[in-house]
């Protein structure tokens, strides 16, 4: 199995990846959102595209604070899941959070996403949680 990670050319069609996978929960929690927003609200994070057999198949978004990695949004699409490519996902964001020299990997998930399994497999916890999201976070080294 042959994942990759390299760093965005198509912002525009990385922020599709991310609407038509969270389209759910816009129309539920934010109706106003839309591709671009989503664009504008992900431009200044690290964005990577997944690649499974050389075809772009996902999105991560990273952001590095002075204490932590923050996995902001991990997107696979449908035809792609259950492969294991969310828990590639994961350690790839591991791996760049251990070269920047942190310990710490956080995100924050909708509660009644498929996603918060994922995250419990990889090692994630329950920091803190309100109405909509866990705060999650794993320990790495």
């Amino acid at each position: 199995m042959t994942i990759s990670f390299v760093r965005t050319a198509d912002l525009k069609r990385a922020a599709s990846i991310t609407f038509d996978n969270m389209r759910v929960y816009y129309q539920q929690f934010a109706p106003e959102w839309d591709v671009s927003k989503v664009f504008e609200a992900t431009l200044e994070l690290e964005n990577y595209d997944i690649l499974f057999q050389q075809q772009i198949i996902g999105v991560m978004r990273l952001q590095f604070n002075d204490d932590c990695c923050v996995l902001r949004d991990l997107q696979i699409i449908d035809s792609a899941k259950n492969k294991g490519i969310g828990s590639a996902s994961v350690n790839e964001a591991r791996r760049r959070a251990l070269n920047a020299k942190l310990t710490t990997l956080t995100l924050r998930v909708f509660k009644s996403s498929p996603a918060v399994a994922l995250y419990k497999r990889n090692g994630f916890v329950i920091q803190s949680e309100d109405e909509r999201f866990f705060n999650m976070i794993a320990e790495i080294s």
